[in-house]
């Protein structure tokens, strides 16, 4: 009897180490799969925080960039204490390639008016030549239309900066005794009453002359960047001056 047990406990042994062994190899599965299913939550977890991080860092490093621009403007300001500025908000640019005006969020409510200088801390921008209640339009130095007086820093040299259909500045009506050369900073010369004195306008990059000509003329290259323009300065206090009147015309 026990021989016929014994014979018969035998396929149920090993019936039962089977299951037994399936159960262990689905038991560790399962635990494995879980394990993989909790690293991939940890690994999903991880990469959110460090986005999140991410995203805390390029915030600061704008808002370090926005201080420093305030900073820089905020200093210029404080070594012209003779001016009054409003600070404005750029919200909107030509669309052109060679970009002719900008749009401020400051306009008459604020005290902004036609003909008021607008500059940054790197030099002059350009004028305020259209306004509304909210808003105010800013011709650049690089327009067309744009026209200034102005004199080289150290030697003096008197002429006219305008702008042209391409964006390049020209500085014209230099008379040929003057002494002009590349890297001559060019500033405002305050004639014409249509700017104030000494606002840099660029650096002269090369000269033009001519045999027996009157003039000589210079390309400048401007200080301000004007597709990077963020925040300017406008000088509120500065009254243009009209002396067109006063000129004598040809032939009177």
């Amino acid at each position: 009897m026990s021989e016929m047990l014994g014979g018969a406990t035998g396929p149920l042994v090993s019936l039962q180490s089977w299951v037994s062994s399936r159960f262990v190899r689905i038991y560790t599965f399962v635990t494995a799969s879980s394990d993989v299913i909790g690293l991939v939550q940890q690994n999903e977890a991880l990469e959110l925080e460090v986005a999140n991080l991410q995203k805390q860092v390029i915030e600061m490093e704008e808002d370090l960039r926005e201080a420093q621009l305030y900073y820089a403007l905020l200093d210029f300001a404080r070594s012209k204490p003779d001016n009054q500025y409003i600070a404005a908000l750029v919200i909107g640019k030509d669309p052109s390639p060679f970009m002719n005006y900008v749009i401020l969020d400051h306009g008459s409510s604020d005290g902004v008016r036609m003909g008021m200088p607008v500059i940054t801390e790197k030099g002059l921008v350009g004028r305020v030549d259209a306004v509304t209640a909210n808003a105010a339009r800013v011709q650049l130095v690089n327009s067309p239309d744009f026209a200034v007086n102005v004199q080289t820093q150290n030697t003096n040299a008197e002429g006219v900066v305008t702008g042209s259909i391409t964006g390049a500045l020209v500085m014209d009506m230099v008379i040929q005794t003057m002494t002009l050369q590349p890297g001559d900073l060019v500033l405002t010369s305050g004639l014409g009453g249509n700017f104030p004195s000494n606002l840099l306008i660029g650096e002269v990059r090369t000269v033009t002359r001519q045999e027996n000509a009157l003039f000589q003329s210079a390309s400048v290259q401007s200080a301000v960047d004007f597709r990077q323009l963020e925040v300017v300065l406008i000088i509120r206090n500065f009254q243009p001056v009209e002396i067109d009147p006063l000129i004598p015309q040809e032939g009177s």
